[in-house]
């Protein structure tokens, strides 16, 4: 016996709102968390904290792939290389804004994303958005110069990262699109190629640039049981 239409869409509306949900509450979570541990706690070593973060989201996919939820995929090296590049600087480069700025100029920034990849998909893929959309988009664009120009705590060496950050992502964000289309992955399947890679040039190079960019060294921090905890979850997106 079939179920009913208006069953299945009711079924798929309450399964995309407890997704949204999961998403909202899981983001907002992981950003306090890590805001914490760099300003609370002093773990000012965001390129670190993003490798440990891959790390664990490579034993995660691991895991995955041995309950057989990930298939095997394809993905050339030029291609995983490329990614994993604009990958780091992004996430990187949002940590840093995280821990240059406060929370409030962090998720204003984080909103540029939405124009610049925009902007990309009308330069790269020719695509062309409804006048709805545009002025959508102007009105994000609005909000975040008024709360740019409001916001005290901004400084200029944190609205550097909050830029590279933003360009990063949407490039990184883009670059996601073409490559599931073209080698027909998805997102776990992807996630289970570049995670591992991730983790293996953040925890080389994370170190080095921490040092640069903090004058501190990861390995002479005092870790106490709290931030080794902290550092044990999955990183910001």
């Amino acid at each position: 016996m079939g179920v009913a239409p208006g069953s299945k869409a009711k079924r798929k509306a309450a399964l995309d709102a407890g997704a949204w949900m999961f998403n909202v509450v899981t983001s907002v979570g992981i950003i306090m968390v890590n805001k914490a541990l760099m300003a609370t706690h002093g773990f000012s070593f965001a390129t670190t904290l993003t490798g440990l973060h891959f790390l664990t989201t490579t034993l995660m996919t691991s895991v995955m792939k041995w309950l057989g939820y990930i298939q095997p995929s394809y993905l050339p090296l030029p291609e995983l290389v490329k990614f994993v590049f604009f990958a780091n600087l992004s996430i990187v480069g949002m940590n840093v804004s995280l821990m240059w700025n406060s929370v409030g100029f962090y998720q204003i920034a984080k909103l540029c994303i939405i124009p610049v990849l925009c902007f990309l998909e009308i330069l790269f893929d020719k695509v062309r958005y409804s006048r709805d959309t545009k002025l959508s988009i102007m009105l994000v664009l609005v909000g975040v110069a008024v709360c740019t120009v409001t916001d005290v705590s901004m400084n200029s060496q944190g609205l550097i990262a909050a830029i590279i950050a933003v360009w990063s992502t949407a490039l990184q964000q883009h670059y996601v699109h073409h490559l599931q289309r073209k080698y027909s992955l998805g997102s776990f399947n992807l996630l289970g190629h570049t995670a591992p890679a991730q983790a293996v040039s953040l925890l080389i190079f994370g170190p080095f640039v921490d040092l640069w960019l903090t004058d501190k060294r990861v390995d002479t921090f005092d870790y106490t049981m709290v931030v080794t905890a902290f550092n044990d979850h999955r990183g910001i997106r």
